[in-house]
């Protein structure tokens, strides 16, 4: 009660600053909306310049995403003039201003001589170049239709994700992914799930900030990705049907629908899916003594299917209330279930490579996930350019259970002792509310000054149990494997930065976060209680210079948190493998990220260029730690992987990004992503082995590893008004500091074809083409030595048809334009 107490206490302190909203003495303000006459849509982006009767220009404006525009003049008489590309100009003449003045709508009508010629043109890119970020064009990318948004971020550039659905920012896993501006985990507790279940279609676009100021939220020591999902714009009824089947089984249906008058708009985006991902793995593992001589050999051979069915509904309104203030409601839901059955066989061989035995393992796991989230926002504009208050409120429930069957045998024994039967039984809650406000004051023409709040209140149960059948039938507790954990985390936040410009060519932003952060770890199961509390300040800097128009560099620096959370925190073992076995660490720490980059920008007619250099200092960064122990089941060696803090990271890289159109029909883009990563830190562990021998075991993790990443797309307008994407994505080797991972090469491709007058599109594609995105990698252990592949899915082929209403493709050009090639701000404050 305390903390909510707080955050309206700053909610009122926010809105006490609407003092400073007076305009200058003797100005009055103009006011109105720029409407396209064809489709009744709001123009954004246009321009409005103030001119006296001798045109001489006194002020202009721009209009926003409403069409909507505030300037202020002072009392006199003027010229109005109103100007959109590839519409007629329009001009309002010796309008007379004496009071604050509503023009009301301006209808603004195409002009047929210019459309002709920017129509080509007027298609988004792929990739939108910015200095600060990059913004990925969804609806531009055929080769993620009928995917998930874990396939659009596979093909974002600077991203990556692995065959276990972790997401990377320029090779760093410490990277916090946001829907529409809110944190993904108010969308469902399991991350990797959640991109795997909701459709790329419901996408818009992509942001990726590589180094976010004091505004943004501090998580996430690799930068932020921003998931904006679709929202209509046009007037009347308008939106799109996508349905798609693939092999393996892939079967959905998508819809976004819209519906907008002058003052309201009605949003809706429902989906339903089904698929199966067949997957695979191996190992091949040798074991070895403390001489040094080996005991024993493992092979490890992996089979499973991921059969999962889902929908997920979203459905909201934005109300614009006046020309001033906006009120925007959005519900959304989300199920998922499936069955994932997996087979595994155990090669077992003595030292000298005779065959022992088979042991076979076969788990079937029964999923299901329920998402629910509600979220409101309020956005108020002042007099002036700029000056406004924004409140979001966000209330989210998830429930996730999993149900595992395991038998596990040895195959040709007649031993009872040798077969075992065992089941978990997992379920976890996750209660989580977001209240953010945002206030932007324009100091002048080339200052602007923020301030917000954040809270956000978390709480997760997980009720892990393992249980065992005995000789009678009866189910037996296992308490190595159950546990049940309590996580409680509030976080308070407050910020301020200030921007402005100096001279023509330099403009800078400085800011400050304090983040208060109190964390509950109680492990209920071993009457455990880890209670954390720490505040930390977080500061940014970004300083610009402006070569030339198309051609400028910055250099920035921020702090940033990436806080330990779900499996990472739950020392519960998975049964999946009972010799390669996941734990987490309730005794993880946050880590503490500073970021330094230095950014160039360059555009030419037909080229875009950019290109940083970027450096990060972690402390107590998170690494993977294999141990090996010979404890569970008798004498057969377990190895376990746990999260630790190690003492320091250190992160050096150069990145490169291109877009370049050498014909109107042929669009290119690549990325390059080279990195340094250095680790300095030792670990101990003490187990208890097999003879009852207390062990100690050392290691050191002192590791300098190099590693690139390059992806590279090219697009292209075929005969008979076909297009044909095509992109390549290869992760080199890197080493490791117990072994060494493999380089990652893998292909998509994708053809598709306007119909039905262009009203519809049918798109054929195909994942991974040669069936090589595997993740290989050797580790090497004082007491093992071992190979390993894994492939999450194989090969996709994917047949899609999208339909749209009211809307066909010179309409959808006219949109995206009004889009501003996707630079769309959200608001990710607070």
């Amino acid at each position: 009660m305390k903390k909510i107490q707080s955050a309206l206490l700053i909610l009122l302190l926010l809105t006490s600053f609407t003092s400073f909203s007076q305009g200058k003495p003797g100005n009055v303000t103009i006011s109105g909306k720029l409407i396209d006459q064809e489709t009744k849509q709001p123009l954004e982006f246009a321009t409005v310049t103030i001119q006296t009767t001798d045109n001489n220009t006194v002020n202009g404006a721009m209009t926003d995403e409403k069409g909507s525009y505030s300037v202020q003049v002072p009392a006199g008489t003027y010229n109005i003039k109103f100007d959109f590309i590839s519409f007629k100009s329009q001009v309002i003449s010796n309008k007379t201003i004496t009071a604050d003045t509503d023009l009301g709508s301006v209808i603004m009508a195409p002009d047929a001589t210019l459309l002709k010629t920017v129509e080509i043109r007027a298609e988004r890119s792929t990739v939108d170049i910015k200095l600060d970020k990059k913004v990925y064009n969804v609806g531009q990318d055929m080769i993620v239709k009928g995917g998930t948004i874990s396939d659009v971020l596979d093909n974002v550039p600077s991203v990556t994700v692995d065959v276990e659905g972790n997401v990377s920012l320029r090779g760093n896993e410490s990277v916090t992914i946001m829907i529409d501006g809110k944190p993904s985990n108010l969308y469902g507790a399991n991350l990797a799930d959640v991109l795997r279940v909701l459709p790329a279609d419901s996408v818009d676009k992509i942001e990726v900030i590589t180094n976010p100021s004091a505004r943004y939220d501090a998580e996430g020591g690799g930068g932020i990705i921003n998931i904006i999902l679709k929202k209509g714009k046009a007037q009347g009824f308008n939106g799109s049907v996508t349905a798609n089947t693939g092999d393996p089984a892939n079967h959905g249906i998508m819809g976004n629908l819209n519906f907008r008058t002058e003052k309201f708009n009605f949003f809706t985006n429902l989906g339903y899916n089904y698929r199966n991902s067949p997957g695979n793995s191996m190992t091949d593992s040798e074991y070895f003594d403390g001489d040094g001589n080996t005991t024993s050999f493992i092979n490890e051979r992996r089979t499973n299917e991921r059969k999962r069915k889902g929908y997920n509904a979203t459905v909201g309104f934005e109300w614009d209330i006046d020309t001033t203030f906006s009120w925007t409601n959005s519900v959304s839901a989300r199920n998922s279930n499936g069955d994932n059955p997996t087979d595994t066989y155990y090669y077992n061989y003595f030292a000298d490579g005779t065959f022992n035995n088979t042991r076979y393992r076969y788990n079937l796991e029964d999923e299901e996930d329920r998402n629910f989230n509600y979220s409101t926002s309020f956005l108020k504009k002042f007099n002036g350019d700029g000056h406004e208050l924004k409140v979001d409120a966000t209330i989210s429930r998830s429930t996730d259970d999993e149900n595992s069957q395991i038998s596990d045998m040895i195959l040709g024994s007649t031993n009872p002792d040798d077969s075992s039967t065992e089941r978990t039984l997992n379920h976890e809650e996750e209660k989580r509310t977001l209240v953010q406000a945002d206030y932007v004051l324009p100091l002048g023409e080339e200052s602007r000054f923020e301030a917000g709040y954040r809270g956000s209140f978390t709480q997760m149960d997980t009720d892990a149990r393992a249980e065992i059948l005995d000789d009678a039938g009866v189910w037996q507790p296992n308490a190595n494997f159950s546990s049940m954990l309590e996580y409680n985390e509030y976080v308070n936040a407050f910020y301020a930065q200030y921007g402005s410009k100096f001279g023509e060519k330099f403009s800078y932003l400085l800011g400050l976060r304090w983040e208060d952060s109190n964390i509950d770890v109680n492990l209920l199961s071993a009457d455990d209680f880890n209670k954390k509390k720490y505040n930390n300040f977080f500061p940014s800097a970004f300083l610009t210079y402006e070569f030339s128009e198309g051609t400028s560099a910055n250099i920035s620096y921020s702090r940033r948190i990436n806080r330990p959370r779900g499996r990472f925190i739950n020392p519960f073992s998975s049964l999946q493998s009972n010799i390669n076995i996941f734990q987490g660490n309730p005794d993880l720490n946050p880590s503490m990220t500073d970021a330094f980059d230095i950014g160039y920008l360059k555009k030419w007619d037909k080229v875009t260029l950019s290109s940083s250099a970027y450096f990060n200092i972690t402390n107590d960064s998170f690494q993977f730690v294999r141990r090996t122990e010979d404890a569970l089941p008798g004498e057969t060696p377990v190895t376990y992987v746990s999260p630790i803090n190690l003492a320091k990271e250190y992160r050096f890289g150069f990145e490169l990004t291109a877009n370049y159109n050498p014909f109107r029909w042929w669009k290119l883009n690549a990325n390059f992503n080279f990195f340094r990563v250095e680790t300095d830190g030792d670990y101990s562990w003490t187990y208890t082995n097999s003879d009852g021998e207390v062990i100690t075991d050392y290691q050191n993790f002192d590791n300098t590893a190099y590693s690139w990443f390059t992806r590279a797309s090219s697009k292209m307008n075929l005969p008979w008004k076909i297009d044909w994407q095509i992109n390549g994505t290869y992760n080199a080797p890197q080493n490791t500091a117990q072994g060494r991972n493999l380089g990652i090469m893998h292909f998509n491709t994708a053809l598709s074809k306007d119909v039905l007058k262009e009203k519809a599109t049918v798109t054929l594609n195909v994942s991974d083409i040669f069936n090589s995105n595997k993740r290989k990698g050797y580790t090497n252990l004082p007491t093992v030595s071992s190979y390993s592949e894994w492939q999450w899915r194989q090969r996709q082929v994917t047949l899609s048809f999208t339909y749209r209403f009211n809307m066909n493709k010179q309409q959808r050009m006219k949109e995206e334009r009004q889009n501003g090639g996707g630079d769309e701000d959200f608001n990710m404050g607070g």
